[in-house]
């Protein structure tokens, strides 16, 4: 369930509890079931918090990963380079192959970065949303919390004619 299930489920379970004789605002509920559900919205919401510090430290890897790779294919092309200076002609196209390569390692090692920061920033957004409404409805579950506590106390209040 995810965390608006389980305020649901927190709410019916309130307003399913026993009225207390004497006490208009007071129920019995059952404690057992709101622990739960408790627990399970607590165990619902760390997971997209620590989804998204994996997600960041698969970023750092990605980009380290490509930056290796990166720094592998400018060596090689710089070994390669070495071994064909023998000839003007031999080296010239050596020059010019190296150059490539490491134009093609860079672009490879710019394509990966901005992929993987615009995987990170797409999945940290929709992270940051989850958790907004989730926040969002906590703040709604308790403001009618606190409306139906108000009004019941309000109820509770007026004098007995």
């Amino acid at each position: 369930m995810n965390v608006e299930e389980l305020l649901d489920l927190m709410e019916e379970t309130l307003e399913e509890g026993t009225s207390v004789p004497f006490a208009a605002t007071k129920r019995v509920v059952d404690v057992e079931r709101c622990r739960d559900i408790i627990d399970e919205v607590r165990n619902n919401l760390p997971d997209e918090l620590r989804d998204s510090k994996k997600i960041v430290a698969d970023r750092e890897q990605i980009v380290r990963t490509a930056q290796q790779e990166a720094d592998n294919i400018i060596k090689q092309a710089e070994e390669r380079a070495r071994v064909l200076v023998s000839d003007q002609e031999i080296t010239k196209r050596a020059q010019k192959a190296a150059v490539e390569i490491v134009n093609a390692a860079q672009n490879q090692a710019k394509e990966l970065n901005r992929a993987s920061a615009t995987y990170c920033e797409s999945i940290l957004k929709n992270s940051e949303e989850v958790l907004a409404r989730s926040v969002a409805d906590i703040k709604n579950t308790r403001m009618n919390l606190r409306n139906v506590a108000s009004r019941d106390m309000r109820g509770a209040k007026k004098p007995k004619p």
